[in-house]
């Protein structure tokens, strides 16, 4: 082994642990296994301290059993009048100040055209580079 090149060790592709991991080993895993045994008895007991009045118990024990409620927007249709991504940006912005648009959904649509916008302009870098090159080329 000492004679190997760590770029050698193994095959591209190919793992240098194709087993894997034994199942059980991790540190979750042993320590869920020893928690096992007690957690219905630690469940009932929290369930008992939230019902007399331990707010933190109660807490604990609604964000495991009922998740979070997530804002949900409905879906609208945005007129983008213009060619340019400035002008998709203000309609954006016009939909948001008329209530139509709810700013999260606003700055998601914000954040993908600037997106656009820089994926537009690497395009044009390129383009104009590869004219250049050609120009340069010719003798």
């Amino acid at each position: 082994m000492a004679n190997k090149s760590p770029a050698n060790l193994w095959k591209s592709g190919q793992s240098g642990n194709p087993l894997g991991r034994p199942p059980g080993q991790s540190a979750i895993t042993r320590l869920r296994a020893q928690l096992e045994p007690d957690a219905p008895q630690i469940l009932q007991t929290m369930v008992a301290a939230a019902k007399c009045g331990d707010v933190q118990a109660a807490r604990l024990i609604l964000e495991r059993i009922l998740p979070p409620v997530k804002p949900t927007e409905n879906a609208i249709k945005i007129d983008f009048k213009g060619k340019t991504l400035t002008d998709k940006g203000n309609a954006v912005l016009r939909a948001m100040s008329t209530g139509e648009l709810a700013p999260g959904q606003g700055g998601q649509l914000i954040a993908a055209i600037s997106a656009l916008a820089r994926v537009t302009e690497l395009d044009e870098l390129e383009r104009r580079i590869g004219l250049l090159e050609r120009l340069n080329a010719k003798p």
